[in-house]
């Protein structure tokens, strides 16, 4: 097979607080040569990073709740717990990101950050990659704050949860976003090994 992909043209079809750009195309088929020309959409709204700050010696995590319209119409409402999240500016490295998100949404101050992996969000019809990552923080004091850009219309609340309970949100369906499931089901596999580094053995 071959991976060769010919574009035949490209025209930017909307621009505003996202992108899209129509292509038309075509690409290399598993029986050899290209295919048919195709057109497709693609939505670009940039690369993100994601965090999940994890107390080991308390056992809790850090979600935040804030209202999200791409939720409009799902049967649980717009308000969706989630971990830590934001957008990579140009320039900036993802664990940056990570840190500055945590400050700005949570007033968290992350330790160490420990990646946990890259995925594309959904290849069929955006270019969005995400960093995710777990890292240490003392949970002391954040739980219940409220934070957020005003100008960015951010209002985001802080809930710092026992690790068991945030696991029973992802079983009833509370949390329903891919970011904190892979997130928490991540701690899940790793806790034990994540725990007895961060403990505090001072």
């Amino acid at each position: 097979m071959s991976h060769r992909v010919e574009v035949l043209d490209s025209a930017v079809v909307y621009d505003g607080f996202f992108r899209m750009v129509r292509y038309r195309l075509r690409h290399g088929l598993f029986e050899g040569g290209l295919g048919e020309p195709l057109t497709r959409e693609l939505f670009e709204r940039g690369h993100s990073v994601g965090v999940l700050p994890y107390d080991a010696d308390r056992d809790e995590v850090l979600l935040t709740e804030q209202f999200r319209v791409g939720a409009l119409e799902h049967p649980r409402g717009a308000w969706l717990m989630e971990i830590i999240a934001g957008m990579v500016e140009p320039g900036e490295m993802p664990v940056d990101v990570a840190r500055r998100e945590a400050v700005e949404e949570a007033d968290c101050r992350l330790d160490e950050v420990v990646p946990i992996c890259e995925y594309l969000v959904s290849p069929g019809g955006t270019s969005e990659s995400v960093a995710l990552y777990c890292a240490r923080m003392d949970s002391e004091g954040l739980d219940g704050g409220i934070h957020g850009h005003d100008h960015e219309g951010e209002d985001i609340k802080v809930h710092v949860v026992p690790f068991e309970e945030a696991m029973d949100m992802v079983e009833t369906g509370v949390i329903h976003a891919a970011m904190p499931i892979i997130a928490l089901q991540w701690l899940a596999l790793n806790r034990e090994r994540i725990r007895e580094r961060w403990q505090d053995n001072d």
